[in-house]
């Protein structure tokens, strides 16, 4: 099964930026989609943002805007740019790679803390 490995993760004061990345252990281009979840402490994972393997992207509507996800085939790689954080932005956030329904991989998170 693929690994996958969130970083860039960290502190940041409200109205920053932050780049994360995920770099997988395999080949990306032919993955259904990968996408990116995050989890605030106490609080169930929710969506934040997909890209499929066309390159379509999807995002909550809390971060429309905000944020942009992105791929690099030939790194391997996925990326969360994140611009105009909020607090409420803080988090844990997952990188996911879905290959069909049910059938999916996901890295250990990287911590995202933004202040006020």
């Amino acid at each position: 099964q693929m690994q996958l490995v969130e970083s860039g993760g960290g502190l940041v004061q409200a109205g920053g930026s932050l780049k994360l990345s995920c770099l997988a252990s395999g080949s990306i281009s032919g993955i259904n989609a990968m996408g990116w979840y995050r989890q605030p402490t106490g609080k169930q994972r929710e969506f934040v943002a997909l890209i499929t393997s066309r390159s379509r992207t999807n995002y909550a509507d809390s971060v429309t805007g905000r944020f942009t996800i992105s791929r690099d085939n030939a790194k391997r790689t996925v990326y969360l740019q994140m611009n105009t954080l909020k607090p409420e932005d803080t988090a844990v956030y997952y990188c996911a790679a879905h290959y069909a329904p049910g059938m999916d991989s996901w890295g250990k998170g990287t911590l995202v803390t933004v202040s006020s």
